[in-house]
């Protein structure tokens, strides 16, 4: 029962669920973590047309949602922010969470990637550009 509840305050609960705009990579406020973790030549955070999941963003927050493993977190708290690179190809590569609980991190990005989905690639005077995605998860457990 507890797992179920968490599931359900999870998927109610999570706030902020968007891109979050940088000028540029190294203004990220995880960018030493992301450095040693992800191949960031030639990406952008800031495009003409942003990285688009198929059906929008509430299909994707839907599936996201669907995919993540429910698990047991001992903090009250939870504030993960998820990062993963959008291919000029449409693909999602080098999915990479950080955050104060490692579990969630760790379950936000399987999540992340069992979504073996093309994106609609950004896109900079028509032509795709690698892009960084990011998004906050916050959680309070009741």
């Amino acid at each position: 029962m507890k797992k179920i509840l968490f599931f359900l305050g999870l998927f109610f609960s999570i706030s902020l669920f968007a891109q979050t705009e940088f000028n540029s990579v190294s203004e990220l406020p995880d960018y030493a973590v992301l450095k040693t973790k992800m191949k960031l030549d030639d990406v952008v955070t800031k495009a003409d047309t942003p990285a688009e999941f198929p059906g929008g963003m509430e299909v994707f927050k839907k599936k996201f949602a669907e995919s993540m493993d429910v698990i047991d977190v001992k903090t009250k708290k939870i504030n993960t922010r998820v990062y993963f690179i959008v291919e000029k190809s449409g693909y999602v590569r080098f999915v990479t969470a950080t955050g104060n609980d490692p579990k969630h991190s760790k379950a936000a990005e399987v999540a992340v990637r069992r979504l073996f989905v093309k994106w609609k690639p950004a896109t900079i005077n028509g032509e795709p550009v690698r892009y960084l995605y990011t998004f906050p998860l916050t959680l309070k457990k009741f």
